[in-house]
């Protein structure tokens, strides 16, 4: 049965599962960071879950991987962010761990997707009702 919208996506899912629980950790960080790590990490947070939602409107298989792929970009934008919170001791060492593993989790399912899509567009069934 095709999905109604990308919120049906267990991807889209986690990743704004994760962009919530960013925002509510650099709720925490010191004042100084509102303009720097803080807002980066948000924005890189929000463009995953962003980019999954507008590839998935866009319907066409070219463009969808080309939105899910500037989401895989930016997991490796947040993964090198929340290194560094953790390092410069923003985030503790189990919150670390909670929003790191969302977002592996996030990344390993971004790029089986984008597998599963290239796949349907050299197979020329990209879009077709299963």
């Amino acid at each position: 049965m095709p999905l109604k919208s990308y919120k049906e996506l267990i991807v889209w899912q986690k990743a704004y599962q994760l962009t919530l629980l960013v925002y509510k950790e650099t709720e925490k960080f010191p004042k100084s960071e509102i303009f720097g790590l803080s807002s980066q990490l948000r924005r890189a947070a929000v463009s995953i879950a962003s980019n999954i939602a507008e590839g998935y409107q866009r319907q066409h298989g070219g463009e969808y991987v080309q939105f899910l792929s500037i989401a895989f970009g930016s997991c490796a934008e947040v993964e090198t962010q929340l290194l560094l919170c953790k390092d410069l001791c923003y985030l503790s060492e189990s919150n670390f761990f909670i929003l790191n593993n969302l977002l592996t989790e996030v990344g390993k399912m971004l790029y089986a997707l984008i597998a599963k899509i290239k796949e349907q567009i050299a197979r020329r069934d990209f879009g077709k009702k299963q």
